[in-house]
C-alpha cells in the first residue's frame, strides 16, 4: 500500500460498524461534502483528460497527479455514501426527558470542580473544540442512560476521570460554520 493513500483506504476498510446515529446537521454536512467532491471530481476528470491528450503519460506529472486525486476522491465518496446510507438520523431537539441519550447536551462537573458542556453526537460529527463528543467515545458511552446527579468514571489515555452530571437538555445542534 502506498503511504499517500493509507488514510483513504483505511477509512474505507474500517467503514461504519452497523447503523450509526447522526444529527440532521451532521448528515447535511456529509451530504455537502459529497456534493463538493462530485464537483471537484468533474474538474479533475477534465484536467486529467486534457493532460492525457498531451501524449506521453508516463512522465506527465499533471496526468499522474490527476489519476491519484481521482482515486482519493472516489475512495472518500464511497466512504461518505456508506455512512449516509447506514446512518440513522436522530433530531437532538426532541426532548427525551432527564436521561442522557444520543443528542443530549450535558453539563458535567469533574473532580477538580471544573464544569464542562458536551453534546453527544455521531462519530462522524465530533468536534472536541466545540464540545461535541461521539456517543461511542469512552465519555459519551459512559454518559448514555445516566441522569442529573449520577456519577461516572471514565478510563482515558490520561488516566481515570470522575464526573458528576449537573444538567441534561435536548436542543437543536446546528453545524457550526
Amino acid at each position: 500500500m502506498r503511504p499517500e493513500f493509507e488514510d483513504e483506504e483505511e477509512e474505507e476498510e474500517q467503514g461504519p460498524r452497523g447503523p450509526s446515529y447522526i444529527t440532521p446537521a451532521g448528515r447535511r454536512r456529509l451530504e455537502l461534502e459529497l456534493e463538493r467532491l462530485g464537483e471537484e471530481r468533474a474538474r479533475v476528470v477534465q484536467t486529467t483528460a486534457a493532460a492525457a491528450a498531451e501524449g506521453d503519460r508516463s512522465e506527465n506529472a499533471e496526468y499522474i497527479y490527476g489519476k491519484r486525486r481521482l482515486r482519493q476522491i472516489d475512495s472518500r465518496m464511497r466512504f461518505l455514501r456508506k455512512i449516509i446510507e447506514q446512518s440513522v438520523v436522530i433530531d437532538p431537539s426532541i426532548d427525551r426527558g432527564d436521561r442522557i441519550y444520543f443528542g443530549a447536551t450535558v453539563t458535567l462537573l469533574d473532580e477538580e470542580g471544573n464544569e464542562s458542556v458536551y453534546a453527544i453526537v455521531g462519530e462522524h460529527e465530533t468536534d472536541a473544540e466545540r464540545g461535541r463528543i461521539s456517543y461511542r467515545s469512552p465519555l459519551g458511552a459512559a454518559l448514555l442512560g445516566k441522569q442529573v446527579d449520577d456519577e461516572i468514571t471514565v478510563h482515558t489515555p490520561k488516566g481515570v476521570k470522575r464526573y458528576t452530571v449537573l444538567a441534561v437538555k435536548y436542543v437543536d445542534l446546528p453545524w457550526p460554520e
